[in-house]
């Protein structure tokens, strides 16, 4: 495929990334905060769909809405207008069925309990037996490369391994949708690029649908199958560009000429975004 060529969808195409059987359908996603210096409008007329099984990054400048949308999706905001489905159901209906494991900015695991204890949390909240969560715990430590510091505390680890460790408690029970909210920015670049190789086989291995929101061009680039890049806000979405890249991604496709192409487009993109009038 020639990348430089692909067809590019703008927003009054409604944004759609092809999607046959859709995890994620969001139409017409608008979404508005009133403070007290007035209204905000984080999102405007965003639509979408993200099939089952993509890696599905968000790109945009900072305040644009990338992370709002995220939150929408998890039914942690709610949109002023426009609708969100999940798995043919609502936000709330999904969250309610436990649909999604999501993975913040920071690992925020409880300092006092054991890396397998945090990871277990999620499982003793909704009540799996013992047994069955020492076994998920043990999966779950071995799908991150944990096995071994389960009796572990979180200020023993690096910050590498407690986000690792934060990915394996919202894969604990099984979810279909992961959804991960710039879980690496924090990190040095090394930990960063090592991270990144690890999801992208987690991923192969797990098949979830991924939500991931990055500001890193070079990653998102990485793990996508597709990036949906956004503008400053009010958050509109300037482009979707499919990642046809090998799956099976080693760190030194990153010098390749499809790799840099694909690259270009996003950050061509996101200069547009900040010329977008609406």
């Amino acid at each position: 495929m020639d990348v430089a060529a692909a067809p590019k969808l703008k927003p009054d195409d409604g944004g759609k990334a092809p999607a046959a059987d859709a995890a994620i359908e969001i139409s017409g996603v608008s979404l508005r905060f009133d403070t007290a210096d007035g209204p905000v409008e984080a999102l405007s007329n965003v639509s979408l769909k993200v099939a089952r099984g993509e890696f599905v990054s968000f790109i945009g400048p900072s305040g644009c809405g990338k992370t709002t949308l995220l939150r929408a999706v998890a039914d942690l905001e709610t949109p002023t207008s426009g609708a969100i489905r999940v798995n043919g159901m609502s936000p709330r209906e999904a969250r309610a069925s436990r649909a999604y494991g999501y993975v913040f900015q920071a690992p925020a695991l409880y300092p006092w309990r054991s890396v397998a204890r945090n990871i277990a949390l999620p499982l003793e909240v909704m009540g799996f037996a013992k047994a069955e969560r020492e076994a998920r715990v043990a999966k779950g430590l071995e799908l991150v490369n944990l096995s071994g510091f389960g009796a572990k505390f979180p200020w023993q680890l690096s910050g590498g391994m407690q986000q690792r460790a934060s990915i394996a408690r919202a894969l604990s029970f099984d979810p279909d949708l992961l959804l991960m909210d710039e879980p690496f920015g924090a990190l040095d670049e090394i930990v960063r690029d090592m991270l990144n190789q690890q999801l992208l086989r987690l991923w192969d291995v797990t098949g979830k649908t991924v939500m991931f929101v990055t500001h890193s061009i070079p990653e998102a680039v990485f793990l996508s199958t597709h990036i949906v890049v956004m503008s400053p806000r009010p958050g509109r979405i300037i482009d979707v560009i499919a990642c046809d890249l090998p799956r099976d991604r080693a760190l030194d496709i990153r010098e390749t000429p499809e790799f840099l192409a694909i690259a270009n487009r996003v950050r061509h993109g996101l200069r547009e975004g900040h010329s977008y009038d609406g």
